[in-house]
C-alpha cells in the first residue's frame, strides 16, 4: 500500500504532480535543489501560474506535505517519482540532472520501493541509464526494487484538461514493475494506458511531440507561402478545418517553444543517429522553426523598404513560449529580441507574467503597456497573446503592428497591421 510519495524535481511537472497526489490523500515529500523554490513553497507562494497560492498554504498546514533538499528523505516513501530537467545541448541529450538525481537517491533506497521516471528522454534511458545507477544500492530490479517509466503529459496553462483526466502512459522494466506502477497511478489518474516496455513509453512521448513539431513547422512554412501569394492563411486554415475527417488544425506563429515540443524531436533524431539513421522531417522542421524570428525581421525590412532596422524602436508584446504561462524556455520571442538587438534596434518588451529577462547579458524590465509606450514604438510585435491582452489599445495607439497570432483580426483602429501569413 502506497502511503507516502516522494517527487524529485518541483518544476512545471513535479509540483502539480506532487499536489495531485496530496489531494488524493497521500503524504508527499517534495525534493528540489533550488532553495528559492523550496522557500517559496514553504511560504505558500506559487511560482507556477497553474497553481494558486492557497493550494500550497493548505498543503503546508496539513501535516501530509513537506519539501526538502535532502535525498535521505526518500527512505520514508514507498514510491519515488523523478521529474528533473532533461535538456538538449548542442543537439545532444543532457542527462546530467537525471544522473545526478539518481546517484543521490541510490544510497537511500530501501527494499520494495517503486521508482518512476517521468522526464522526457530517448528510448533506453530508463533501462540503460537509470536502472544501473539505482541498482548500485544492491537492490535488484523486479525483485526488491521496482522501476517504471511514465511520460509526463502536462500542458501548462491548459485548464480544459485537468491533470488527472489526461490518460497516463505507464510501463515497467519487468511485469512486476508494471503492476506496481499501475497500482500507484490508478489511484490518481482516470485512465491508464499500459505499454509493453519503457522504451515504448519513452518513444510514445517522442512521437506525440515530434508530430506536433513537424506539423507546426509545416504550417509556419505554409504561412510564409501564403504571405508571398498575398493569401490569408488564417482564413484558409479555418476553411480546411471544416473537413470532418483527415485534417488537424495547427496554427502558425513566431516559432515553437517550451521544453518539450522543440526538444523532444532532437532526442529522437539523436537516437536515430546512434543507429546510423536520421530523420529529414525533423531536420527540415527544426530549420523552419529556427528561422521564423529571422523571417519576421525580413518582413519588417520589406515593409519599411530598408536593408536594416537599425534605430527602429520595437516593442515585443509577450515573451513566453505560449499564452498564459510564465515559461520562456526555448521561446521564439526571446530569439526575436536577440535578433532585433543585433539588428541595432531599440527594443523593449511587455509581458505581465515575466517582470524581467536577461538579454545579451543585460537585465531588461517589462514595460507598461500604456498609450505613450505603444505610440513611442515604431512597431509593436505581438509574439504571445496572453488572455486579456488589450489588443484594442494596441490598435488605437500603435502606428504599426506585426501580429503573429491573428488576434487583431476583425478589429479596427489607426494602426497598420501586418499579419503572419496574412499579407499586408
Amino acid at each position: 500500500m502506497y502511503r507516502t510519495i516522494a517527487v524529485v524535481g518541483l518544476g512545471y511537472v513535479g509540483l502539480p504532480l506532487a499536489l495531485t497526489f496530496y489531494q488524493q490523500g497521500y503524504h508527499v515529500i517534495g525534493l528540489d535543489k533550488d532553495p528559492r523554490k523550496l522557500e517559496a513553497i514553504e511560504r505558500g507562494e506559487s511560482y507556477l501560474p497553474d497553481i494558486e497560492n492557497h493550494l500550497l498554504v493548505e498543503a503546508g498546514g496539513s501535516g501530509r506535505w513537506r519539501v526538502t533538499d535532502q535525498a535521505s528523505a526518500i527512505r520514508e516513501a514507498q514510491a519515488i517519482i523523478i521529474c528533473v530537467p532533461t535538456p538538449v545541448r548542442d543537439q545532444t541529450p543532457d542527462l546530467s540532472y537525471l544522473i545526478s538525481a539518481a546517484e543521490s537517491l541510490a544510497p537511500h533506497l530501501v527494499r520494495q520501493q517503486l521508482v518512476i521516471l517521468e522526464s522526457s528522454t530517448y528510448p533506453g534511458t530508463t533501462r540503460d541509464v537509470l536502472m544501473p545507477i539505482l541498482e548500485k544500492s544492491g537492490l535488484r530490479t523486479g525483485d526488491d526494487l521496482y522501476i517504471g517509466y511514465s511520460p509526463e503529459r502536462i500542458d501548462p496553462g491548459n485548464r480544459a484538461y485537468p491533470f488527472p483526466s489526461i490518460p497516463k502512459i505507464i510501463s515497467g522494466i519487468t511485469e512486476a514493475c508494471l503492476v506496481q506502477t499501475h497500482h500507484l497511478y490508478n489511484s490518481v489518474f482516470d485512465r491508464l494506458v499500459s505499454v509493453s516496455t519503457p522504451e515504448s513509453a519513452e518513444m510514445t512521448k517522442l512521437l506525440e511531440n515530434t508530430y506536433r513539431f513537424i506539423n507546426i513547422s509545416f504550417i509556419n512554412e505554409f504561412a510564409r507561402i501564403c504571405d508571398r501569394m498575398k493569401l490569408d492563411v488564417w482564413e484558409i486554415i479555418d476553411a480546411a478545418a471544416t473537413k470532418p475527417y483527415g485534417f488537424s488544425r495547427f496554427m502558425p506563429g513566431p516559432g515553437v517553444g517550451g521544453h518539450c515540443i522543440p526538444v523532444d524531436p532532437l532526442y529522437l533524431q539523436w537516437k536515430a543517429e546512434q543507429l546510423g539513421m536520421n530523420s529529414r522531417f525533423i531536420e527540415l522542421s527544426e530549420h523552419i522553426n529556427k528561422s521564423m524570428p529571422q523571417y519576421i525581421v525580413e518582413r519588417l525590412r520589406e515593409h519599411f523598404h530598408t536593408e536594416s532596422l537599425s534605430g527602429r524602436r520595437i516593442l515585443v508584446v509577450g515573451v513566453t513560449y505560449k499564452p498564459d504561462v510564465s515559461d520562456v524556455r526555448e521561446s521564439s520571442a526571446m530569439d526575436l529580441l536577440k535578433l532585433l538587438v543585433e539588428e541595432g534596434c531599440e527594443v523593449s518588451y511587455h509581458d505581465e507574467l515575466v517582470p524581467w529577462i536577461t538579454l545579451e547579458g543585460d537585465s531588461l524590465l517589462s514595460t507598461s503597456l500604456s498609450p505613450e509606450t505603444i505610440a513611442d514604438s515604431d512597431v509593436a510585435i505581438i509574439a504571445t497573446a496572453h488572455q486579456g491582452l488589450p489588443v484594442s489599445l494596441l490598435m488605437e495607439h500603435a502606428s504599426l503592428i506585426y501580429d503573429t497570432r491573428n488576434v487583431t483580426r476583425g478589429l479596427s483602429g489607426k494602426a497598420t497591421v501586418l499579419r503572419l501569413g496574412g499579407g499586408e
